[in-house]
């Protein structure tokens, strides 16, 4: 699934294309991309807006809408596992794969591409409303060191599961967990209430790091599914130390790198660097 370095790259990509733009037309080829919502509800609810903003909300884009001047609500994109959203001339054929389509007034189209049909483009009156449970945005100032060890400390859950949380953190998913991790040695099964203010602090430095780097290399294309807007791939997952790398050295001592389950969710440790903790 795209995670915040990708749905980063692709809003900051397709913005430019689309900021002042007015929806003129829409086409959706699968009713259930728009989240229950109906086709024609859809197109009476979009169809006349003026596209104001884009921002990206932990792993979703949010294109701002209004009509007339007034704000008119806006629209939620959530990639999910196989979405691709571009722009492209209006004449130009949609692929088989393309779920649902934005004509514009420029003779272009905003289109969304999802294979598995995991993909939505929820609209919304509020979007603030709407995105209210998530956690804060780990790029942001009021992610600070400070707030993240206090946060740690309010809960008992094991490292990784607890980051992947978005209502405790916002945008971070299994790759840029696993890379954070490593980088300062922690083992995602670590109580978070265990985490002393040094860990934390360098933590919160992993995470910012390795995700303002990712967003530079336009994210991780591991397979064949996450494209940017123009339909090239991103380069991050050149950089991987742990992610994806099973039984290859470790960069840092050369022990076997390790996959282990945790809390579901395919896991890549270096066994050495990351000890296992010690029940209590």
């Amino acid at each position: 699934m795209p995670e915040l370095p990708e749905v980063e790259t692709t809003m900051r990509l397709v913005a430019p294309k689309l900021v002042g733009r007015t929806v003129v037309g829409t086409d959706v080829s699968w009713a259930r991309t728009l989240g229950g919502l109906t086709r024609p509800a859809f197109a009476r609810s979009v169809t006349g807006c003026t596209i104001r903003a884009l921002r990206r909300r932990a792993k979703q884009i949010v294109l701002e809408l209004e009509r007339d001047g007034d704000e008119a609500g806006a629209l939620l994109v959530h990639l999910r596992m196989t979405g691709r959203l571009y722009v492209e001339p209006a004449d130009q054929t949609a692929g088989a794969y393309v779920r649902a389509s934005l004509e514009l007034d420029d003779g272009r189209s905003l289109r969304f591409l999802d294979v598995r049909k995991f993909g939505r483009v929820l609209y919304v009156r509020d979007a603030d409303a709407a995105l209210a449970h998530l956690g804060p945005e780990p790029l942001e100032p009021g992610f600070t060191p400070e707030s993240l060890h206090a946060a740690l400390h309010t809960r008992r859950r094991a490292l990784k599961p607890l980051l992947l949380d978005q209502t405790f953190l916002a945008g971070l998913g299994n790759i840029y967990v696993d890379e954070s991790l490593h980088r300062v040695r922690l083992h995602p099964l670590r109580r978070s209430n265990s985490v002393r203010r040094p860990e934390a602090e360098a933590l919160h430095g992993a995470i910012q790091d390795v995700l303002r780097h990712a967003i530079e290399l336009q994210g991780s294309s591991f397979d064949r599914f996450y494209r940017t807007p123009e339909g090239q791939p991103g380069s991050y997952q050149d950089e991987f130390r742990v992610y994806g790398r099973t039984g290859k050295p470790c960069p840092r001592c050369g022990s076997s790198i390790r996959r282990l389950v945790v809390g579901q969710r395919g896991t890549h440790i270096c066994p050495t660097c990351q000890r296992t903790p010690r029940r209590r």
